[in-house]
């Protein structure tokens, strides 16, 4: 392999890209506008729950409950109703997820030491969303059942209430606060990279077929893997740009915690670039049009970064062949590397093993490219 073809290669490619400033202005920017666009869109935090109210005691005693709701963050009281007629015209409408219904005789039962019924009536259409909503309202009720009692045990015995007799501290590692944005974000990093990657290189040897300026490559005394490194190098100064600019991102403008190794970061990120680039220089070699490397390009890298890699569904719930499937999609590993990294402060020791696959996977796709660019230029 010549370092001069090498180079002049990695010139040309460079200069193809600066040449045309608007797709230079794109591949800078859509990254950032992907991330701003995903990373305030989309929230897996429920909280500000619109919740209507239909109080049939009317007593202080109920009016308490309400306010156990309405003090808490989950839940936002959207309005009172006489009636379930309402309750189901708001939740047939989606204006409305929960509904907190008070029996006529809870504060008499209460009052009695007796158990009191409370209905909560809720959509189930979103049964992720509903089931974590009742789980914030099942938490209210509890805890303010136990004031109750404690309550009335003060006022029978005339001593203290008994303590409970377990007593659990939770303690939140790595994202106490419990956002969602905080596990969002260094996933969607790594799912951009994977689609920027691919959709910048899958475009290049089909574009030399279509300009017909690969009859004049091949006249020269280039190499098929000189070509493929050539321009991988390229456009890995454009990643890498992009890498640089989406993690800035996620630190200044989301707030994401940093606690890990820089250095590790930087070699693990280049390490997934080479393998993204050169996954899109092997479809690009592949395909004989440019619109074809382009739809194969979107089908490989954005559907399995975004629906196989653990970025926002959890891989652990998935089928067993699924979970085998998503061991060879290699934004798994960079996902569990980021997250690593941005929240857990972990870095060479625990994810050894992510960064070697990533490598691995690289050179694979090296191999694979070259010997199709060979086929085919012969």
């Amino acid at each position: 392999m010549s370092r001069r073809r090498l180079r002049a290669i990695f010139v040309k490619e460079l200069h193809h890209i600066t040449r045309d400033p608007r797709s230079l202005g794109m591949a800078l920017a859509v990254p950032v506008m992907m991330l701003l666009l995903f990373g305030f869109a989309l929230s897996l935090d429920v909280d500000r729950i619109p919740t209507l109210v239909y109080d049939q005691d009317h007593t202080e005693r109920s009016r308490d409950l309400i306010r156990q709701f309405a003090g808490s963050r989950f839940f936002d009281i959207r309005g009172y109703v006489d009636s379930y007629a309402p309750i189901e015209r708001a939740i047939d409408r989606n204006r409305v997820l929960m509904a907190l219904v008070i029996p006529r005789d809870y504060s008499k039962d209460t009052s009695a030491g007796q158990k009191a019924p409370v209905q909560l009536l809720l959509d189930g259409s979103d049964s992720n969303t509903a089931s974590i909503a009742l789980g914030y309202a099942e938490s209210v009720v509890r805890n303010y059942s136990l004031e109750l009692r404690s309550d009335m045990q003060n006022r029978r015995g005339g001593g203290g209430a008994t303590a409970p007799a377990v007593d659990a501290r939770l303690r939140v590692w790595y994202n106490s606060s419990l956002e969602s944005k905080n596990y969002v974000v260094p996933g969607l990093i790594a799912v951009i990279l994977q689609i920027i990657a691919a959709l910048l290189t899958s475009l290049t040897i089909a574009r030399e077929w279509e300009m017909g300026t690969m009859e004049q490559i091949l006249s020269t005394p280039l190499r098929p893997a000189e070509m493929v490194l050539g321009k991988m190098l390229a456009y890995f100064v454009v990643g890498v740009a992009d890498a640089a600019v989406a993690v800035l991102v996620g630190i200044f403008v989301f707030q994401v915690p940093f606690r890990g190794s820089v250095p590790f970061m930087v070699v693990s990120t280049c390490v997934f670039l080479f393998g993204a680039l050169f996954w899109g220089i092997f479809i690009s070699a592949a395909a004989k049009t440019q619109l074809q490397a382009y739809q194969m390009g979107i089908l490989s890298s954005f559907l399995p970064a975004f629906l196989l890699s653990g970025f926002v569904y959890s891989i652990e719930t998935m089928p067993p062949v699924i979970q085998w499937i998503t061991r060879l999609i290699p934004a798994r590993y960079v996902v569990t590397i980021l997250k690593g990294v941005f929240l857990k402060g972990v870095g060479f020791r625990v994810l050894w093993g992510e960064l070697g696959f990533l490598a691995l996977y690289a050179a694979i796709i090296f191999v694979l490219a070259t010997r199709k660019l060979n086929r085919k230029l012969a």
